[in-house]
């Protein structure tokens, strides 16, 4: 009993040492790989016990820490693991957080101790492969050809029965984020484009996750070459995607799905969410030019359901949107000031 106490409080110790708070992979630490000598929290070790060959899962509060394990685990540690098996992650790939969905977490995990995928430089940015589209008019989900390069700046896709694309998209537009509870798919990527001026919607997904997410982030990395190409001072892309409610000049409010690009400066809104044109736009400026987020709604907005609001201010007009709970609402405000805060371009 003595030796196993002494051994919690080293362990409780080691966990409050730097880069151990934090869970190695997304979260905050309860539990720990003892293979890799990391701390790790509740749902991530649920991945790790699927790499039995690589990682090992203990309880930090509930299992027996022998002293040799103890030894480990003060030797290794979060950061000893992040400059091997973080140590060339590209700039444009997606690091998940604890809120994202299954697929994003597990293929992380995966890709830094499974492949080994950040060991060294990859290239990335281009790839060919098929990915189920859901169609615009039959919703039902086939099997498309799909080709992305960024050095052509295109992605397009084909379908069996024409030699020639179905569609051209120009990487410029082009974005991508994970829809799983939209699409009800553990797999869902939501794919967004610009055509003719109006926001297009392609909703794909793959059997395999890691398929999937490497899809992503090809996408992220054709985006990000575009970038510094083309803008060499401005940060790559980041859409938010989140559903809100807008309420129309004279009208109730209205349920509307919104999805904020961040890099066109642009709140674009669908009446349904597998929608694949949007409904509206509206443009995020500068706080110079007389843009501004508020808390809240305008004085004389009568409100019956009690739910937080946002007002965002333009030069013309103030429009207004119900959000579900506080969180919901930090989020959206937090992402459009973060729009604001940018400088202009172009």
């Amino acid at each position: 009993m003595m030796e196993r106490d002494r051994n919690k409080s080293l362990l409780l110790e080691l966990l409050r040492a730097p880069g151990n708070e934090r869970c190695a992979d997304c979260g905050a630490p309860e539990w720990t790989s003892y293979r890799l000598g990391i701390f790790i929290c509740l749902n991530c070790s649920g991945i790790h016990r699927n790499l039995p060959q690589i990682s090992r899962v203990k309880s930090i509060w509930l299992d027996f820490w022998e002293n040799d394990l103890i030894e480990f685990m003060k030797s290794h540690g979060n950061l000893h693991a992040k400059a091997k098996y973080e140590a060339k992650v590209p700039p444009y790939y997606y690091i998940p957080q604890s809120k994202d969905c299954l697929v994003l977490r597990e293929q992380w995990i995966r890709a830094k101790y499974e492949r080994e995928e950040f060991v060294a430089t990859q290239s990335a940015g281009s790839r060919e492969g098929f990915l189920w589209k859901r169609g615009r008019d039959s919703r039902q989900f086939q099997k498309r050809r799909f080709i992305l390069s960024a050095g052509e700046g295109i992605m397009k896709y084909y379908t069996k029965e024409c030699k020639s694309p179905k569609a051209v998209i120009s990487i410029e537009t082009l974005n991508a984020m994970f829809q799983t509870e939209k699409m009800k798919h553990a797999h869902g990527l939501q794919i967004t484009f610009n055509t003719d001026g109006q926001i297009r919607n392609l909703f794909v997904y793959h059997e395999s996750g890691k398929e999937i997410v490497d899809w992503f982030n090809a996408i992220r990395a054709a985006r990000y070459h575009y970038l510094r190409t083309t803008f060499p001072d401005v940060p790559e892309a980041e859409v938010r995607t989140t559903q809100g409610l807008k309420q129309p000049q004279k009208e109730a409010f209205k349920m509307r799905w919104f999805s904020l690009d961040s890099q066109e400066r642009i709140l674009i809104y669908f009446k349904n969410p597998l929608d694949a044109f949007e409904q509206g736009r509206v443009y995020i400026g500068s706080a110079a030019e007389g843009y501004e987020v508020r808390d809240g709604f305008p004085q004389g907005v009568q409100v019956k359901k009690r739910k937080p609001g946002i007002t965002v201010v333009t030069p013309t007009r103030e429009f207004v949107f119900m959000c579900d709970n506080d969180s919901d609402q930090r989020e959206w405000i937090d992402a459009l000031n973060g729009v604001l805060a940018q400088p202009l371009t172009g």
